[in-house]
């Protein structure tokens, strides 16, 4: 009975963490998919990006929304998560601090159309947003003050007002091919540097 116990303990965790990466993949196809058709995009192309069948996407997801508010909390993780491994790995905390606004920027323009399907439901809308901030936030001060202390940029600056002008700069990029938020969002961190 001892020896069936550590059977099923030893194949319990795997099948977690495979339905956790599956999960991930679903949540990343959904995010693709939402980048190129908007979050109104049927349930059938996400599942075919993700490998899956619509049954598995409703499983996890019964309503749309439900899909779009984990894939806005999945993107909100990574982007978090990346900042400090963007500074560990780049040569220069200005340097991950521009790969970061990337992914950012990148995030921004993704969770276009959530405020629209959240529209009646103002309190989990907001509940969202101050999930983003929380976890954005940190990391983003973070890399400025990084930033700052090595000398690279100026001190005068507020990641919450970067964030901010940031996402302004973001408004419109999915409707107009011509406007490129990443181009703008380069020249302001180019900006922020140091002139000495």
């Amino acid at each position: 009975m001892n020896d069936g116990d550590q059977g099923t303990g030893q194949t319990a965790r795997p099948k977690r963490a495979d339905a956790r990466r599956n999960k991930e993949t679903l949540l990343d196809a959904a995010a693709a998919i939402f980048v190129t058709s908007g979050v109104e995009a049927p349930i059938r192309d996400i599942a075919a990006k993700a490998g899956v069948g619509t049954a598995t996407i409703y499983r996890h997801f019964p309503t749309r929304a439900d899909l779009i508010i984990a894939v806005y909390r999945h993107q909100v993780d990574a982007c978090a998560e990346a900042g400090p491994a963007l500074l560990a790995a780049g040569p220069t905390p200005h340097a991950a601090l521009g790969r970061w606004m990337n992914l950012f920027v990148d995030f921004l323009v993704t969770k276009h159309g959530l405020a629209a399907v959240l529209q009646s439901d103002n309190a989990g809308f907001e509940t969202l947003h101050a999930y983003f901030i929380d976890r954005l936030l940190p990391v983003c001060t973070g890399l400025l003050d990084a930033a700052v202390a090595s000398g690279e940029i100026r001190s005068d600056l507020q990641a919450y007002e970067l964030m901010r002008g940031v996402g302004n700069l973001c408004i419109g990029a999915e409707s107009d091919p011509r406007y490129d938020a990443r181009r703008l969002v380069e020249l302001l961190i180019a900006g922020l540097r140091r002139t000495h």
